[in-house]
Parts: C-alpha cells; sequence; structure tokens
C-alpha cells in the first residue's frame, strides 16, 4: 500500500522546493503521473530550464506522465514561455516547465499549466497536489510515449514572438543582452537566426550567454540590485543603446538605459501601455496595485481604458481574459500579452521596446525620463515584522483620517492628494512590501517612506 506524503513543495501557484529535502525525482514522477490524471490529459508539453537538476526532474515528469497514458511533447530546454506556446500551437492539454526561475541553487520547481496554457484552478492544483500526495493513480489501459519536438516547438515559439513587432521596423540598435546564464542564450540564438534570414541587422552584444547550472555570474535575478552591474557595465563600456536582462526561465525582463541606468519596472509597464495604446486605440490595459499613477496616466492619455489586478500571475491572467485586455504589466517585470494565450513573456517586451525606440528614433532614457520626473516611485521596500496583518492594521489607523481614498485589492492601497501608498504582505515569509509613489515631489516622497519605515519598524 501506498504512504501518503504531505509535500511542501506545493506552494500558492507552483511546485518550489529545496532539493533532497521537499523535491526529488520521485516525487517529480508523482507530479507529472498527477498532473496528466488530473487534466485527463492525452498530452503534455515538457520543458526544462538550465539548472543541473532539471533534466532529471524533467525526464521524470515524463516518466510519469507517460504512465498515466498521455504522451509527452518534450520541447528540451526552453523557456516557460516556450511552454506556454508549445501548449497553445500544439493544443496540448497541459504544460510542465521544470524550472526554479530565480531561486537559490538549491533548489528547484515546476510551473503547470491547462489546456490554451490557462493556469490551473485552485481546484485543479489542489487535485493535482492530492494525487500527487496520496500516489495511488489509476491504471491506463496504455503507456504514453516521448515526442521530440524541440526544433519545431522553437521555430513555432520564435515565429510567434516575431510577430509582435514590424521586423522592418528594427533598426540596428546595439543592444546589451545578458542571459544570466540561465536558459535563454539558445531560444535567443534561434531567434538571431531567423533575423538574420529575414534580412533584419542585428547588433547584438550578449553577456553570461551560454547555459551554465553552476551559474559562475549568481542566480539571474536582475531584480536584485547587486545581479544589476554586468548589464549596466557591458551597456556603458560597449556604447550600447540600450540593455535588457533576464531571469532565469526567461519569462521576465529588466532593461537599462544608454547611461546603464535600470529602469523599474512600473516606468516599463507605462511605456508598453503607449505601445499597444497606439497599436489599438481604446485597449483595456491590466495593471497591478503597487504603483499605479504613472499607468493610470498613460492610459488617460492615450485613450484606453485601466484595470486593476491583484498582484499574481493567476489573478491578472484571469483579468486580462474577463476585460479582453490587450496587455497586462506588473512592476515586478512580468508582461502578459492577449495574443500570447493571455501569458507573460520576457521576450517579446525587448522586442517591443527595440521596436518602439527605432521608430520613435527617442532613447530609452527620453521615453521613460518624462514619466519618472512626473511619478517618482521608492520602489518596493521589505520590511521582516512579527505579525504582518497587526502591522498593516497600525498603518491603516493611523492615516485612515487623512486619506482620500483606501482600497484591499491587494494588500492595503491608500491614496492622498498628492501621494499615495500600498502595504502588503507575503505569502511565503514574515514580510510586509511597501511601495510609495508622489506627483512630482521628490522630497515629499523621501518623507513619506520615512514616515511609513519608522511607523512599520514600530514593535
Amino acid at each position: 500500500m501506498n504512504s501518503v506524503k504531505k509535500l511542501t513543495c506545493f506552494k500558492a501557484y507552483d511546485v518550489r522546493g529545496k532539493l533532497g529535502e521537499e523535491l526529488d525525482e520521485e516525487i517529480a514522477y508523482r507530479v507529472g503521473r498527477a498532473t496528466a490524471q488530473s487534466q485527463k490529459a492525452k498530452t503534455v508539453a515538457v520543458g526544462f530550464d538550465a539548472r543541473a537538476t532539471s533534466f532529471g526532474l524533467a525526464d521524470a515528469v515524463a516518466k510519469g506522465i507517460c504512465d498515466a497514458g498521455a504522451d509527452v511533447l518534450d520541447i528540451g530546454l526552453a523557456g516557460t514561455e516556450e511552454i506556454y506556446a508549445a501548449v497553445t500551437e500544439f493544443d496540448a492539454c497541459a504544460g510542465v516547465e521544470v524550472t526554479a526561475s530565480h531561486n537559490p541553487i538549491d533548489y528547484n520547481g515546476m510551473k503547470i499549466v491547462g489546456r490554451g496554457s490557462q493556469p490551473l484552478s485552485e481546484e485543479e492544483f489542489g487535485l493535482t497536489k492530492h494525487l500527487a500526495e496520496e500516489n495511488n493513480f489509476s491504471q491506463p489501459q496504455q503507456t504514453g510515449v516521448v515526442l521530440d519536438k524541440k526544433e519545431v516547438a522553437r521555430a513555432v515559439y520564435v515565429e510567434k514572438v516575431l510577430g509582435f513587432v514590424d521586423c522592418s521596423n528594427l533598426k540596428p540598435l546595439k543592444i546589451v543582452i545578458n542571459s544570466g546564464n540561465g536558459a535563454a542564450g539558445p531560444t535567443l540564438d534561434a531567434l538571431t537566426e531567423k533575423l538574420v534570414e529575414m534580412g533584419i541587422k542585428t547588433n547584438f552584444v550578449f553577456v553570461h550567454h551560454a547555459p551554465d547550472p553552476t551559474f559562475p555570474n549568481g542566480i539571474p535575478n536582475p531584480l536584485l540590485q547587486e545581479n544589476r552591474s554586468s548589464t549596466s557595465n557591458a551597456v556603458i563600456g560597449e556604447k550600447a543603446d540600450f540593455g535588457v536582462a533576464f531571469d532565469g526561465d526567461f519569462d521576465r525582463c529588466f532593461f537599462f538605459d544608454h547611461f546603464g541606468n535600470f529602469i523599474p519596472g512600473e516606468y516599463v509597464v507605462g511605456l508598453l501601455t503607449e505601445v499597444f495604446l497606439n497599436k489599438e486605440k481604446g485597449a483595456t490595459i491590466i495593471h497591478d496595485p503597487r504603483v499605479i499613477w504613472n499607468t493610470i496616466d498613460v492610459v488617460t492619455n492615450f485613450g484606453g481604458h485601466a484595470v486593476v489586478s491583484k498582484t499574481g500571475h493567476a489573478f491578472v491572467k484571469a483579468a486580462m481574459r474577463k476585460n479582453d485586455a490587450i496587455y497586462g504589466g506588473e512592476m515586478s517585470a512580468h508582461h502578459y500579452f492577449r495574443d500570447f494565450a493571455y501569458c507573460d513573456s520576457g521576450i517579446i517586451p525587448w522586442l517591443l521596446v527595440w521596436e518602439y525606440v527605432s521608430t520613435t528614433n527617442l532613447s530609452l532614457s527620453d521615453l521613460v525620463s518624462e514619466q519618472k520626473n512626473r511619478f517618482p516611485s521608492s520602489g518596493e521596500l521589505n520590511f521582516t515584522v512579527s505579525n504582518a496583518e497587526s502591522c498593516i492594521d497600525r498603518i491603516q489607523n493611523h492615516f485612515c483620517t487623512s486619506a482620500g481614498s483606501t482600497d484591499e485589492v491587494d494588500g492595503l492601497s491608500m491614496s492622498f492628494d498628492n501621494w499615495r501608498f500600498n502595504l502588503r504582505k507575503s505569502n511565503t515569509e514574515p514580510l510586509v512590501r511597501l511601495n510609495v509613489e508622489t506627483k512630482g515631489d521628490i522630497a515629499l516622497l523621501q518623507e513619506k517612506t520615512s514616515e511609513l519605515k519608522l511607523l512599520i519598524k514600530q514593535p
């Protein structure tokens, strides 16, 4: 009889755990088999990132899928968005990307989607977890097979993402591209090859390009300040037009202007909002509630419709489907696209920015500097607290009489005449996360950020 083992690697939306303790190949087999059974799958796309353990875990996932009676569409080393594309384009019943993205080197995990690359519902994810824990699976009449889809999947993906731009607009700008030794390198090579084949001249400077499971230049997470210098220095040293850096599974990208300055995510959301509202007048844009004034200003000026969504890919994707939104953006560098099955991509944003810089003849710095001056923000600040709920209550009580408006779409947001803040608790750690923004007032931003810091740190 199979023993029931509680699997702590199942988190809120995905599978993620410490290797050898929370996740191993035996558990990966169960997750693969449970995914196929819970989705009543006939075909499941499987890919993996550049980590040393990812191939073995993906192989175990594939065995579990085959033993559940489904066929595996093997796309090999690939980014998460390549799984989204494969599931959609091949009409697969589900997809599994083995990745720990930007987690520490001794972690790994899986991102799972259903048909149409839709996030699993709470019920579907709960059933997958239950089946994996029970380890008592139904027996199919026959086992599935592994089908090699590596070349065709990549070709389909490259064609799909290039369809977001008019390639004839792309000027041979010097662009620094930092893959962080993650999974992006080979995909970028295929994309570059396709551009050359189309007669488009490129001038890319690749940094930390080759996948390397030891991550000799650090875990690829450009959201961390200490991980930005390699891109920034390359942009300055090469006199590049701009730079872009990817995380491990390249579903997030981060931008640097020609001065080597990192561009905070909320201004990238504003810029891509501008791009899409130029393409489709009156379109709906989804944004997260942490930093909003710049995005709302752009939407208003370009005649669009802004809708706020709770932070997190499942919520943003659901809001986009409900509102038929053309684009959704989070300040954490997740960007979602209606014509990419409402999924997030790290490759599509930099192609769009490359095209926009090419056609406007403005630098990336020019395109965002006015926004940054009009709506300066603090960036996300994290604080360890003993009780997140009581901390948020204390802040709300402090400001409740002076706030012009309060909402709790995601955490606590309070707006005043010339400034606002959002304070959220972490789902996984004893942390609260703070974002502050003002209307063109740096001094007020510093003053209110300092005031909130003191209030948060009160015992």
